[in-house]
């Protein structure tokens, strides 16, 4: 790994102009759920790490850009990382805050300790040295004076997730609306809609969940339905869905298990199409397994969607002052619209690589192989199979470089000190 460095100082006239670290083993970029598992895991096999984090806090997803009333939507036992389970006092479904506490107890027992306001400018594969060189900006201090530093290092694991941005369709018209318009991820209380008229635009589990909020805070949403979705209820005879369909996937084909789920679903819920809810022609797990499209677990908005507290509407067409007109002709006045549509991955905006990874920033292999690419690039927390998956990758990178780093440094002492500017982590 020395001569590694010194074809990388050799080879780069401007790398004493600029503050420079080397890290013995991988960075790590992202610090939520994704990246703290990961690093917990290379803690358990001995392996030192640095974990980049754009915000000033972990799992800042969670912290910052979800609503009040959110739950887990799965039980806690399909949602612990690794080597830590949650308290046995936690709910079967934990609140939004005590995922958070379980988040920040999970990094205080693993001794994590990220690199905060730490945003990732650009990752390159230096084919010279084999090694990457990670570039970071951080603003700092009332002046915001701005820092950079790269980060050399053998691995790099790219934990920043399969949210990492928020999407908002450009709509005609919408400037011209005149009245709020946010996203989810903004939005925290259906308190501040009291008495008014809300478009929701998506039919997801937030779409769904925001929209009940706003009914319990006596606001009046119209939820935009543009494509099908399945509906599941969240528990079926006091059994989660989803822990029910994993016991029948032991015994029974994937295809009979949708079936027999989509059969449970309408004796509890009945016909949701003549709500105005299509059905995609996939089950639900076939659907989320080809196109990593999750169900939604109903937690009661369905119920409001029958009783027409929660209008179903089609898709938009275009916005107006005051109002918007959709596809049907039908035209709404609305004070406030709400975009539930989703978010994307970031990872092509400063990773400069493209075997591994497509263009849409997640991983071109597919579960359960998306987690490890070539020259010591590894992702985590990209397979659309939520906590789960994401613990699922950490254990199987974190193994994987556990055994290089024990075979490298079994008889050897790792590199300690590094020339002029460039400091020595562990």
């Amino acid at each position: 790994m020395e001569n590694n460095l010194l074809r990388l100082v050799d080879h780069d006239k401007d790398f004493f102009s600029r503050r420079c670290i080397w890290v013995n083993g991988p960075v790590i970029v992202g610090a939520g759920p994704s990246g703290l598992a990961t690093a917990a895991c290379l803690r358990e096999q001995g392996v030192p790490f640095v974990v980049l984090e754009r915000a000033e806090c972990i799992a800042s997803l969670w912290q910052k850009r979800t609503y009040d009333r959110l739950k887990l939507h799965l039980p806690k036992q399909f949602c612990q990382l690794p080597k830590l389970p949650f308290p046995e006092d936690f709910p079967e479904y934990p609140t939004k805050r005590q995922f958070i506490q379980y988040l920040e107890s999970y990094a205080k027992h693993f001794e994590i300790n990220p690199r905060f306001n730490e945003c990732v400018q650009s990752a390159r594969y230096d084919e010279t040295s084999g090694l990457w060189r990670v570039k970071t900006v951080t603003a700092s201090g009332p002046s915001h004076c701005t820092t950079e530093v790269e980060y050399i290092c053998q691995w790099l694991i790219v934990a920043t997730g399969e949210n990492a941005e928020r999407v908002v369709p450009d709509f005609e018209g919408l400037k011209d609306f005149g009245g709020e318009v946010m996203h989810v991820c903004d939005y925290k209380s259906g308190e501040t809609f009291e008495g008014k008229e809300v478009l929701v635009v998506g039919c997801g589990n937030s779409g769904m969940e925001v929209s009940l909020d706003l009914c319990n805070h006596n606001a009046t949403p119209s939820m935009v339905v543009r494509s099908s979705v399945h509906v599941l209820p969240r528990e079926i005879f006091g059994k989660s869905s989803f822990e029910l369909a994993i016991l029948m996937m032991r015994w029974l084909p994937l295809w009979l298990v949708d079936m027999l789920l989509l059969i449970l679903a309408w004796l509890i819920l009945g016909n949701i199409e003549k709500y105005g809810l299509k059905r995609p022609a996939m089950g639900p797990l076939e659907l989320k397994n080809v196109k990593g499209k999750t169900p939604v677990l109903d937690i009661g908005a369905f119920k409001k969607i029958r009783s027409g507290d929660i209008k179903v509407v089609p898709a938009i067409k275009r916005f107006s002052r005051g109002q918007v007109e959709l596809e049907n002709g039908q035209k709404l006045r609305i004070d406030s619209v709400v975009f539930a549509t989703g978010y994307r991955s970031n990872v092509p905006s400063w990773l400069q690589e493209s075997e591994f990874f497509s263009k849409n920033g997640f991983p071109k292999s597919s579960f359960p192989h998306a987690w490890k690419g070539n020259a010591g690039l590894y992702a985590v927390g990209f397979t659309r199979r939520g906590l789960s998956g994401a613990s699922f990758d950490a254990i199987r990178i974190a193994q994987d470089i556990g055994k290089v780093w024990k075979d490298e440094t079994k008889h050897k002492k790792t590199t300690t000190a590094c020339h002029r500017r460039c400091i020595s982590q562990y």
